[in-house]
Formats: C-alpha cells, sequence, structure tokens
C-alpha cells in the first residue's frame, strides 16, 4: 500500500510563493504519473500539473508560466514538489497530490493541503 504526505500549503498574499511537497511511501512499480490537482468550494477537482517518471511535464493553461512541478527520490522515497508563484486569489484550493500508474493497475491521492491567497 502506497501512502501520500503532503505539506507546504498555507495563507500567502497575493502575488507570493508557496512550495508543496508530496512524498509517496511503500512500493511504487510501473511507469507512473505524480501530479498535482485542486479543488476549490462548489468546483470539481481539476488538474493544475502533472510529471511522468521520465520527466515530462504538462501543466494546466491558469498556471503556466507561475508553477513549476518536478520530482525527485528523496530518502527513498518518490517526492513530487510544486513551486507557485505570482499567487492570485483565484488559485485558493485544496491542492491533492496524486500517483498514477501509466496501465491503471494504480491510482493513489493524498488527504489535500489548503492554500489560501488573499488580496
Amino acid at each position: 500500500q502506497v501512502q501520500l504526505v503532503e505539506s507546504g500549503g498555507g495563507l500567502v498574499q497575493y502575488g507570493g510563493s508557496l512550495r508543496l511537497s508530496c512524498a509517496a511511501s511503500g512500493t511504487i512499480f510501473g511507469i507512473n504519473v505524480m501530479g498535482w490537482y485542486r479543488q476549490s468550494p462548489g468546483k470539481q477537482r481539476e488538474l493544475v500539473a502533472v510529471i511522468t517518471s521520465g520527466g515530462s511535464t504538462n501543466y494546466a493553461d491558469s498556471v503556466k508560466g507561475r508553477f513549476t512541478i518536478s520530482r525527485s527520490k528523496d530518502n527513498g522515497k518518490d517526492t513530487v514538489y510544486l513551486q507557485m508563484n505570482s499567487l492570485k486569489p483565484e488559485d485558493t484550493a485544496v491542492y491533492y497530490c496524486n500517483l498514477a500508474e501509466a496501465l491503471g493497475r494504480y491510482d493513489y491521492w493524498g488527504q489535500g493541503t489548503q492554500v489560501t491567497v488573499s488580496s
């Protein structure tokens, strides 16, 4: 069983920065994608950014040029980061980490971390 532990959310002012981290514990196999999704009240969960085990990335149009996703293996754990710059109030949401295998054999979610941007 894989667990995803997120950290780094919080309250920041308009134009500020935050860095989210998500560490995956457990045995991970196959080609996979790690990423961040977000959900604000009354809206559906949406993709923010994803990165494959090979390093390819994809971003939502609304965050391109402001957010950067990266991943590494820290202390033996696959870890994904989301550097968020130039934050806007519309970035306010609960951010969820996701780890999914390319063939669909597993799909894990973190517990979510709140990001609030004040105007």
